[in-house]
């Protein structure tokens, strides 16, 4: 079967959760059929990627294929741009911007014991109504 002939489409990664499975968006746009203004628009397709090499954020070239699974008929061509995601810790954040991270108190120990409070009384302002004659 010719390459040719399938529908080849480049997206950036947004998930890569599954094994062997990526999700690729693909934006696009169309004129609007009433106001001619460009419409974007994004379409998600399930792509399988043999290596599992893909990672969030590249960009890569997909290509029609057969019926994987109920949802996938594309996969992984070649990853065009590798994204650059830094590998760092919550710990190493807060230190490198001078943040404090408060401790984690519980909330019992925040609410002080509620000491039983006498009702309180309407004021004259508050008169209960009255009944109509």
């Amino acid at each position: 079967m010719s390459f040719q002939r399938r529908k080849i489409r480049v997206g950036k990664v947004v998930s890569n959760k599954m094994q062997k499975t990526v999700v690729v968006v693909v934006d696009w746009s169309q004129p609007h059929p009433l106001y001619h203004k460009a419409v974007r628009r994004r379409t998600r397709f399930m792509a399988h990627d043999e290596k599992n090499e893909c990672k969030v954020g590249d960009l890569v070239k997909i290509m029609e294929t057969r019926p994987l699974s109920r949802t996938k008929r594309w996969r992984v061509v070649e990853v065009l741009e590798r994204a650059e995601l830094p590998e760092v810790r919550p710990e190493e954040i807060s230190e490198e911007q001078g943040v404090a991270i408060a401790p984690v108190v519980s909330r019992e120990a925040e609410v002080p014991a509620a000491s039983p409070q006498p009702p309180e009384q309407p004021g004259p302002s508050e008169a209960p109504p009255q009944p109509r004659a």
